[in-house]
């Protein structure tokens, strides 16, 4: 048998019941030694008022001076005895001569006791063994009309009967130890059920251990993890606060309930939902979010969340350059044919319609080319602009880029040319996905001023109020192929991306078409430096 229990619970009710069982046998022992000394100062309260009061009877002083005081006085005391349970009352002559005595006997013999204090004529109590044992004694004196002491009376109780009455007192004492031991035991049993279910009938070190590996997993694990109760975040993980940009400074070592929940977004604090693998753009991050609600617990769930910033960002730019890739293989596609009917041509002898052909095809993508060359110098843009206007074509959209377009490589204002296809690419992209087919058409305008860029991508849709083009910046729908057709997907998300790193504005508007304008200012003039 195990000298000391395992499980904590039983640690912790073994050491709760040494405690009370302490406490119980200390207060037991209080109250017997408390009843030992209420009966001896009650002892003394009581044969001192029966002392002093037959010293001061009146029949008492004319007693002692009868000729025969013990005639008068046996029968008054044995009565005053009887009836307040006391051991003895002798009453004696001042020499010693006992006039009452219990055993008539020992009337007329000396009293055995101190009274030297009470014939100088003042009441004294004292401890001493006499004829019947060691008893707790009064002396008082008698006086005379003249203030002489005529005699004396003593009263007292045997420690053999107090002894007796404290005795008895005992097993009511053991009675009520007992029944607090036994309370006691009773709901040190219930806690001890209740502990092992809480703590799984673990010892404290596998405790410990768990919880220590338990914390360094959470913390450590590069997925993040929140735990909500009741919309209230009350578990962290490192990971969790770095992609939510959440301040650890307010997290003390084991308590996550400090942190500022109001700086926690919806997905989090709303607990209500299941929600599996939704894009989420927060803080400048395209964040996967997972939420499992707790069963039974309102506005209690667990939530993960990966990130997906960079695959997004370069998902964006791949699907850019594939459309891109793919309108250059339709060109060259289109070009191929148009050489092939010139090679005809020639060899059908009709070289004055091979050569119209030719400069025709020539002069309209020259013209293109030099048009838009002419108002964006950034020869990215000009490659983007020209290979979605080959994609608008083979989609039947009208795609233009507007006269009031003007930009320098110098306006593009820190944006990289990644950067560059991932906003207009994806704006455009956008457009031509959400367009009226009855009148498909969409139009760029590409500002370039020395204090801000701006970019402007209309389009014949029916566009988005403000309560979802908010909730399109912040959740990365997916809605190609179905779905909203009113949400802009994750392109959206990436655009805010790039410009919450600019420190721009992303704005959309419903006037002569669904408008989406980006603006993104100078560096210098931009509040703090750019993220």
């Amino acid at each position: 048998m195990r000298p000391v229990p395992r499980t904590l619970a039983g640690q912790a009710v073994a050491l709760a019941l040494t405690v009370v069982a302490a406490i119980v046998v200390a207060g037991s022992v209080l109250a017997a030694v408390d009843a030992r000394v209420d009966g001896d100062r009650a002892a003394r309260n009581e044969v001192t008022a029966v002392a002093v009061s037959l010293a001061d009877a009146p029949s008492t002083i004319a007693a002692v001076t009868s000729p025969d005081p013990a005639a008068v006085l046996q029968p008054v005391t044995e009565q005053v005895r009887a009836t307040t349970g006391i051991a003895f009352i002798t009453i004696m002559a001042p020499d010693r001569t006992r006039f009452t005595h219990t055993d008539p006997t020992l009337i007329g013999k000396p009293y055995i006791g101190n009274v030297d204090t009470a014939l100088r004529g003042q009441v004294f109590t004292e401890t001493y063994t006499g004829t019947l044992g060691p008893s707790i004694r009064t002396v008082a004196p008698v006086r005379a009309a003249d203030g002489r002491v005529v005699g004396l009376v003593a009263a007292g109780i045997t420690q053999r009967s107090l002894s007796d009455g404290w005795w008895s007192q005992l097993p009511l004492i053991a009675a009520i130890a007992a029944a607090a031991l036994g309370t006691a035991l009773l709901g040190l049993w219930f806690l001890r059920r209740r502990l092992i279910r809480q703590t799984g009938g673990l010892a404290p070190d596998e405790l410990r251990v768990m919880y220590e590996h338990h914390d360094a997993v959470l913390h450590a694990v590069r997925e993040g993890l929140i735990v909500t109760e009741a919309g209230r975040a009350v578990m962290i993980n490192d990971e969790a606060r770095r992609l939510l940009a959440l301040d650890a400074s307010d997290r003390s070592s084991d308590d996550d309930r400090r942190t500022d929940h109001a700086a926690l977004p919806e997905f989090v604090t709303d607990g209500s939902d299941t929600i599996d693998d939704t894009l989420y753009a927060v803080h400048g991050r395209i964040l996967v979010v997972n939420r499992s609600p707790v069963p039974d617990r309102p506005r209690s769930a667990v939530v993960t969340i990966r990130d997906r910033t960079e695959l997004s960002a370069a998902m964006g730019e791949l699907d850019s350059m594939t459309r891109f890739a793919e309108t250059l293989r339709s060109q060259a596609h289109e070009t191929a044919n148009r050489l092939h009917t010139i090679v005809g041509l020639v060899e059908m002898g009709r070289g004055d319609d091979a050569v119209r052909l030719a400069t025709t095809e020539l002069e309209l993508s020259q013209h293109l080319v030099d048009r838009m060359t002419q108002a964006v110098s950034e020869p990215t843009l000009v490659a983007l602009l020209l290979g979605k206007t080959a994609q608008a074509v083979e989609r039947g959209v009208s795609l233009s880029l507007t006269e009031d377009s003007q930009m320098n490589d110098a306006a593009t204002h820190g944006l990289t040319p990644g950067e560059v296809i991932t906003v207009v690419g994806n704006l455009i992209d956008n457009a031509m996905d959400a367009c009226d087919p009855t009148d498909p058409w969409v139009e760029v305008t590409v500002v370039g001023h020395p204090g801000e860029l701006r970019i402007v991508v209309a389009d014949s849709g029916p566009g988005m109020d403000r309560e979802l083009f908010t909730r399109a910046l912040e959740r990365g729908w997916s809605t190609k192929g179905g779905g909203d057709r009113s949400g802009r997907g994750l392109g959206l998300a990436l655009v805010a991306q790039v410009v919450a790193r600019h420190g721009g504005t992303l704005t959309a508007e419903n006037s002569y078409g669904s408008v989406i304008t980006v603006t993104v200012p100078a560096p210098d003039t931009r509040q703090g430096s750019p993220r």
